[in-house]
């Protein structure tokens, strides 16, 4: 077995990664594949974090667009990445992985209150531990919520996993066939070009607390084990 480059990890996923094809909701297929692709590296003794976000079910955002109260649309949103972290959760646990979910929301009937000290024990007895309901507060981001959760449980790295593109970018891709993939980027180097890899505030925050960040695609078999091994795909964010 080889060895793995980093010992404790947040694995970020978008609610959008979830739905694969669909394009809403949950792809049973898409989850069963993230589920065993995390397995892998959970038996690499790596501790696994993971926080997803719930753009497959709502976006606070675009409730707020639609005229809704912007902190009642987020609050939505929360409870949206709480319905992908139950599924998560027990996807993993069907193949044989303890996992544990902590809300930033209290709903103790399904899942744990967030507490620091409880979520690292789990990590240090190899359980997964899923992050939802955001940072419990409207107006942030599940992108800032990884970038937090990293910070305080001292993860030495952020996977951001993407369902529809590689790595950075310095446009779209797919809407500009001259935009250029970054192998190597600083977060100074995001927030002044605007690239959109994470929010401002999550990218600061990461900045700050100098936590690297690798983008990659979760589509592709075996890519989180290849990043934990230290692979070079997708793009590496760190720095100033």
């Amino acid at each position: 077995m080889s060895t793995p480059k980093y010992n404790r990890v947040v694995l970020k996923l978008s609610g959008e990664a979830l739905s694969g094809t669909m394009g809403y909701g949950i792809e049973p297929g898409v989850i069963q594949s993230i589920a065993t692709q995390v397995k892998e590296i959970v038996e690499m003794d790596v501790e696994v974090a993971v926080v997803v976000g719930g753009g497959n079910i709502w976006r606070g955002i675009a409730g707020s667009d639609m005229g809704m109260d912007r902190a009642t649309a987020d609050y939505m949103g929360m409870l949206a990445t709480v319905m992908n972290s139950l599924a998560l959760q027990d996807s993993l646990e069907n193949i044989g992985i303890q996992t544990r979910v902590q809300t930033s929301i209290e709903m103790r009937q399904v899942a744990e209150p967030y507490i620091r000290r409880k979520a690292i024990r789990h990590l240090e007895k190899k359980r997964v531990v899923i992050f939802a309901a955001g940072t419990g507060n409207p107006y942030f981001s599940t992108d800032t919520t990884a970038a937090l959760r990293a910070a305080e449980i001292e993860a030495e790295v952020i996977l951001m996993a993407k369902n529809n593109v590689d790595g950075v970018y310095s446009a779209d891709p797919k809407m500009d066939e001259s935009a250029t993939k970054y192998n190597k980027l600083s977060y100074l180097e995001v927030l002044k070009e605007g690239l959109g890899v994470m929010d401002s505030t999550a990218s600061s925050l990461c900045m700050d607390n100098d936590i690297p960040l690798i983008v990659f695609s979760i589509m592709e078999e075996g890519n989180i084990k290849r990043v934990i091994e230290g692979e070079n795909i997708g793009t590496v964010v760190r720095g100033k």
